[in-house]
């Protein structure tokens, strides 16, 4: 296909701006796929927030094949498709077939963006469920969050504690199948494994120890992405718990207590991804579980236009009339 497209890039900190670029091409073992929805993930927030001249965000697409190399098995011109293919806050993107999940008719484009979906399959397959019914906290309750414990229900979890700043994020939790929800200052005491609940580390062998297990929670996933959140998640869990790090912490080093992680012998699991062949797969798994019903995880994202993705940006940082997630239409 010949011609020009539309293709935001970033002018700087805080200030994106659209351009004409030519329409990529494509070789024989590729397709060329129109967007019709990129997601906003919050990773990009901080690139966006410290951007230079001539960034290109966006990696969660979906869209419609427009034309297909002659070596391409298995798709069609027409075909709705989602996956992993980067710089996709534009028109039209090129992908490659063992990267790409076919849409199924059921679900509506802002409902199967995939690749945040198989980020989520992948994070919560890190913590899977040791006896039915255990009992699970997620600490953040934004997009991620949210996904994680709709999974986790599905995943046959029990108690299913969900934690977070906001009082509208924790009425989000429990559409999505928490069964306990508190703000950080309202967290019952026997949830807390910390030196307070747990009294002085003893070393001596001499006892068993008993003060260290009662309390806390077994398994708990973090999602905020910030220092305190970390530290706070690592407070929850129990001594010889587990605990899975899910948000991105890319916008600088973190403190965490590690004596006490240390002394409670807990499990640290980072739960991020970067086998690509793998989380195509993902993307695929998670088209069908959601067209099955068995993941019910819908009605999360709000479609908005290109032009207008600093200002949905800034409703992602302070998560703007219960901000949860958003597809940028091109």
């Amino acid at each position: 296909m010949e011609g020009m497209m539309r293709q935001m890039v970033m002018a700087g900190p805080r200030k994106s701006r659209i351009i004409e670029v030519p329409i990529p091409k494509y070789s024989d073992n590729e397709m060329l796929v129109k967007v019709t929805l990129t997601g906003m993930c919050h990773s990009e927030w901080y690139p966006w927030a410290t951007a230079r001249e001539g960034d290109i965000l966006g990696h969660e697409a979906i869209g419609v094949v427009a034309e297909i190399g002659k070596n391409v098995q298995g798709f069609r011109v027409g075909d709705r498709v989602t996956g992993l293919g980067g710089g996709a806050y534009r028109e039209y993107i090129v992908v490659s077939p063992e990267k790409t999940a076919h849409v199924p008719d059921c679900l509506k484009d802002e409902d199967a963006i995939s690749e945040p979906l198989a980020c989520l399959l992948s994070a919560a397959m890190k913590l899977p469920v040791q006896t039915l019914g255990d009992t699970v906290a997620v600490v953040g309750c934004g997009y991620m969050g949210l996904g994680t414990i709709s999974l986790f229900k599905a995943m046959g979890y029990g108690d299913i504690i969900a934690i977070d700043k906001r009082p509208e994020a924790l009425e989000n939790a429990k559409r999505f199948g928490a069964t306990e929800t508190y703000l950080p200052e309202e967290i019952p005491e026997l949830y807390l494994s910390n030196f307070e609940t747990i009294g002085k580390a003893d070393l001596t062998r001499s006892g068993d120890n008993a003060n260290v297990f009662a309390p806390g929670i077994p398994t708990v996933m973090e999602f905020t992405g910030t220092e305190d959140g970390l530290q706070l998640a690592g407070e929850l869990v129990k001594a010889h718990g587990r605990l899975g790090i899910g948000g991105y912490h890319n916008d600088g080093p973190r403190s965490i207590d590690y004596k006490l992680w240390n002394f409670k012998a807990i499990t640290t699991i980072n739960c991020h991804e970067r086998r690509i062949e793998y989380e195509a797969g993902l993307c695929r798994r998670c088209m069908e579980l959601l067209e099955k019903g068995i993941w019910k995880f819908t009605g999360v994202t709000r479609v908005y236009d290109m032009k207008d993705f600093d200002m949905v940006s800034e409703m992602m940082e302070h998560h703007t009339d219960n901000f949860i997630k958003a597809g940028i239409r091109p």
